[in-house]
């Protein structure tokens, strides 16, 4: 697990801006890492859920920081707590997808921006980053530590072990 932490610290430090780029569905850490990237971009049938209490987990990427912050106390509740599955419409009006696309001219459009961005002054492009991020970094990595030590414990607890096996006795049903 404290690989885990690491790599989370390494999207809260990364000093160039982060773009995403979801074009299927996205599950679990996938999804709490949106919450820490400066841009996402989506296909419309992309989908993101949160599943950590269906396996009696906790969630992490900083999403109890972070996904309150973008879609409010209430809504990140019903993500995080209840395993809301979003559409990326959904996901894009609640603020976590900056923009949707088509299915059909994604990757165009995607790659066509991200060329674009590509010629914008670097050096710029890091010291604006850091003037956004910059004020809630330390909160970052504090929600991060939280996240993690709850989290391990989690995983070492029968709740989990047993929502674990349930998970894979109706996957093998399927």
């Amino acid at each position: 697990m404290v690989v885990l932490g690491r790599f989370v610290g390494l999207f809260i430090d990364f000093p160039k801006p982060l773009i995403a780029v979801v074009n299927g569905h996205a599950a679990g850490m996938p999804v709490t890492l949106l919450g820490l990237c400066d841009v996402v971009y989506a296909s419309e049938k992309a989908t993101f859920q949160t599943p950590f209490n269906l396996l009696g987990l906790t969630p992490e990427g900083c999403s109890t920081m972070t996904f309150p912050a973008i879609m409010g106390p209430a809504k990140a509740t019903e993500v995080l707590l209840f395993s809301k599955a979003l559409t990326a419409r959904e996901a894009c009006t609640l603020g976590l997808v900056t923009e949707v696309f088509p299915d059909g001219t994604f990757q165009s459009q995607v790659w066509k921006k991200l060329k674009s961005y590509g010629q914008h002054p670097k050096v710029s492009l890091a010291l604006s980053k850091q003037l956004i991020r910059g004020a809630i970094k330390e909160n970052l990595h504090t929600a991060n530590s939280r996240e993690y030590e709850c989290i391990t414990g989690r995983m070492y607890s029968g709740e989990f072990l047993n929502a674990l096996q349930n998970y894979f006795q109706k996957r093998s049903k399927l």
